[in-house]
């Protein structure tokens, strides 16, 4: 058993090294003035910081969260609120996954080979299968929330889903190799897996805490099969990752976890 010294010592280091990830991890996945850490920019940084990702999940879920209790206490009705919560979330995030999901249906759908579907997701505009994706996840997301029986409930299943789907992130960032030479997932590096069994136990507690235990087993089954289909599909497609395919992940395993919390609340 450590002294209290050496305890105080050894918890100071762990809070550092966290909120280290957490500035790291944040500074990149949102908007949010996080400050700069020392070697953030440099390759591999991401990935070692993504055991955090959760917990910037908390942070853009509990933003989204408020915002659609704020909205609900005004009387507006429950769909209405689930709108401007996922507009919240986006502002904060900078539409960063909703721009990956838009890139990968782009790229997936109209390329031809694995190079001319890279090429086409690094292009700056959106086609229709881009604009076509993201209208039906930000209105799956709206509808879903908008169907629980109270604001309350679908809030905290917000969260859950805000959290858990980012935690699935650093599973694929670990086994799926990089589908180009160069880009983010290239730069990000590849997590150890500490690093992604921590993110995806983080994510899972606080499904179990936001949607209790029945409503957080189903929701990670939900969430690693979402996850899972974006992943063997980009294997199929590019035979590897790229920071689209992430945020692509990220946008299918909240819609699946969303739908599970639903399942279990109705």
């Amino acid at each position: 058993m450590p002294s209290g010294p050496e305890f105080q010592e050894f918890a100071k280091r762990q809070l550092s090294g966290w909120w280290h990830d957490m500035a790291v991890a944040g500074g990149f996945l949102t908007r949010l003035p996080f400050p700069v850490p020392a070697g953030a920019g440099r390759k591999g940084a991401l990935a070692q910081a993504s055991r955090a990702f959760p917990l910037v999940g908390l942070v853009v879920g509990a933003a989204g969260a408020v915002a659609m209790l704020a909205a609900a206490g005004l009387g507006l009705s429950q769909l209405a609120c689930a709108f401007l919560g996922l507009a919240l979330m986006a502002l904060i995030t900078g539409a960063l996954h909703e721009d990956g999901l838009a890139d990968v249906a782009d790229g997936f759908g109209g390329g031809a080979t694995p190079a001319a579907k890279i090429k086409i997701m690094r292009d700056s505009r959106t086609g229709v299968y881009g604009m076509l994706a993201v209208v039906f996840s930000v209105g799956l997301r709206a509808g879903v929330l908008g169907g629980f029986g109270k604001p309350e409930i679908a809030a905290a299943a917000l969260v859950a889903a805000a959290c858990l789907s980012r935690g699935l992130l650093p599973v694929a960032m670990h086994f799926l190799d990089p589908a180009s030479k160069s880009g983010l997932a290239r730069k990000a590096g590849r997590p150890d897996q500490e690093t992604w069994v921590t993110a995806l136990v983080l994510g899972g507690l606080f499904a179990f805490l936001f949607l209790g235990p029945l409503g957080g087993l189903v929701a990670i089954m939900f969430g690693v099969i979402g996850a899972a289909m974006v992943a063997w599909l980009a294997f199929s497609q590019i035979g590897g990752v790229t920071g689209d395919v992430l945020g692509a992940q990220q946008q299918v395993a909240e819609v699946a976890i969303l739908i599970a919390a639903a399942a279990i609340a109705s």
